[in-house]
């Protein structure tokens, strides 16, 4: 019988269509000008993603005769408590400085200074790594390179489910988020760029949507990979971050590495050892010494231009008339920051799904770049870096391999419960009420600090959400249906999350997993990886310890 739902044949299809996607699809265009690729996007690629449009640096540059991709291991290894793969963060590095040129060749701007220096800023322990640019249109520019590359574009379009047939990638269900309507593409590779699970904890004013990363991110690049086997590690990392309080939008790097002044709830002055999001987090954690606030009213008239210039233009703006609109005068006043709700992410942080140096995990013909790899604290060059080694391997791979076969079951599988969750019209309670239950629950126990008994009333939240989900939410149409697919992502994300930092009995990268219960580090008996993979029972959770991976000095 023919199927009731198109189904369409690549070489590579791309998940995601955020600066990891963008680049993987414009890479494998490029190193695989046969070959057939496609970029899925939940949005709309030209404005999608955590870079919706500008940025005013790229985080992770090591340019030759500045800094070095050994230095930038040994800064990052600091950052990172120590729980970071070394191989898979050098090779980042050691590839970051050809990224930022191939980015100046298609008109991206990193401004010189007149002897043509350009402006590096030291945001890492050791070394400067991060590098000015001044691009208000950088996803624009990506996604047009994307066109005019041949890369097939599929907006509004979720990845539902990747099928596995022989041990290895066959290809993907989507769904349409506006109709519903599904598709399978048959693919002999797929590129995991679906970012990380920004819409997870609940922010404090209520918005569901107002999180300080893509909404549209909520866990599927890491449940898609682990429904299909693959090895997930850094659950246990529950990150929040420091912003402008009320609006998703930067603040503090962009103003202190220009000289204004971070100040305590007390007053005191909190900039002059160049502090980290994770420890302006702990002091006021620990200390209970916030909200920090940004003062600029010492500053010289051409650096608050400056700053207004980056906040206005090039990263959101939108932010002119927000600040117009509580008074916040750059001149004279004070500007209050805040804390986020809390995520999981590769970029700022330590959650993804594994990788190797080529950006592999562990499942033939399936690749992760962007926050939903773990390429700890990656940021935007971690993003554009494995975009472009993902697509390069992907490409390879697939020229040596025949497409394999369909995956009857997992077709059949996602096709029943298609059915039977539109069958759930009847059900009492709103898919919007219920996503807000969980997102309630997920930020009464999961954010720190956190102990043995939160984290298990945390898992039996989550395993009553599970039956909940299909026996009591109402699914009115397909955008419905669509939804219960990402809230069922935020479930197991958070599940997962708490198995993690259930089993990290000890306290680490404070306060993101603060153990009351365990409130020292322990670097004796966890300075390691905590893995998690499906188990052989349904719903089971298989933990594994792993070694740090460190790279092999010379002569070895």
């Amino acid at each position: 019988m023919k199927p009731d739902y198109p189904v369409v044949e690549t070489d590579v299809v791309v998940i995601g269509g955020g600066s990891a996607g963008a680049m993987a699809g414009i890479r494998a265009r490029h190193v695989g000008p046969n070959q057939k690729v496609i970029v899925l996007e939940k949005g709309h690629a030209k404005y999608s993603g955590c870079i919706a449009r500008g940025m005013d640096a790229l985080n992770i540059v090591s340019i030759p005769g500045v800094s070095t991709p050994e230095l930038y291991v040994e800064s990052n290894s600091i950052a990172c408590d120590g729980i970071m793969d070394e191989p898979v963060n050098y090779r980042m590095a050691e590839r970051s400085y050809d990224v930022m040129k191939r980015l100046i060749d298609w008109d991206v701007c990193f401004p010189v200074d007149e002897d043509g220096n350009y402006d590096i800023l030291q945001i890492h322990p050791k070394g400067k790594f991060c590098v000015t640019m001044k691009e208000p249109e950088l996803k624009t520019i990506l996604y047009k390179r994307m066109v005019e590359s041949g890369v097939e574009i599929f907006n509004r379009t979720m990845a539902a489910e990747i099928l596995i047939e022989d041990g290895r990638v066959s290809g993907v269900i989507t769904l349409n988020v506006r109709t519903g309507e599904m598709m399978v593409i048959r693919s002999k590779t797929v590129i995991l760029t679906a970012g990380g699970t920004a819409r997870f904890g609940l922010p404090a004013n209520g918005n569901m949507y107002g999180v300080y990363d893509f909404p549209g991110n909520t866990g599927d690049g890491y449940m898609l990979a682990y429904k299909a086997g693959a090895e997930l590690s850094g659950f246990e990392h529950t990150l929040y971050y420091y912003i402008t309080k009320d609006i998703n939008a930067p603040l503090l790097y962009i103003t202190m590495t220009r000289g204004a002044y971070l100040l305590n709830a007390f007053g005191e002055r909190r900039d002059k050892d160049r502090p980290s999001v994770k420890s302006m987090c702990s002091e006021d954690f620990f200390n209970h010494s916030g909200p920090m606030r940004i003062k600029m009213d010492h500053l010289p008239e051409d650096k608050i231009r400056e700053i207004e210039e980056l906040l206005f233009t090039t990263e959101r703006p939108v932010t002119e008339r927000f600040h117009a609109g509580r008074d916040n005068d750059f001149r004279t006043g004070e500007i209050e920051l805040w804390p986020t709700e809390l995520y999981l992410c590769g970029g700022h942080g330590m959650t993804g799904v594994r990788i190797n140096e080529k950006g592999e995990t562990n499942i033939p013909g399936l690749y992760a770049a962007g926050d939903t790899s773990l390429c700890a604290k990656g940021h935007l060059s971690g993003a554009f870096v494995y975009g472009e080694i993902c697509a390069e391997n992907a490409v390879q791979y697939a020229q040596g391999i025949n497409q394999a076969g369909q995956d009857d079951a997992g077709l059949d599988r996602f096709l029943n419960t298609r059915r039977s969750r539109m069958d759930q019209a009847a059900n009492p309670i709103p898919i919007e009420e219920f996503e807000f239950k969980v997102r309630r629950i997920i930020t009464d126990y999961l954010r720190p600090p956190k102990n043995a008994y939160k984290l298990k009333r945390l898992l039996w939240w989550t395993d009553r959400f599970r039956s909940e989900l299909n026996s009591m939410v109402s699914v009115r149409d397909e955008h419905d249906l669509f939804k219960t697919y990402e809230v069922e992502n935020i479930i197991e994300c958070a599940n997962l999350s708490a198995v993690a930092s259930l089993e990290r009995t000890e306290s680490r990268w404070l306060p993101f997993h603060y153990r009351s219960d365990f409130p020292e580090k322990d670097d004796e008996n966890w300075l390691k990886h905590i893995v998690l993979s499906q188990g052989h029972e349904p719903g089971q959770v298989k933990i594994e310890h792993r070694d740090i991976l460190r790279m092999q000095t010379k002569g070895a």
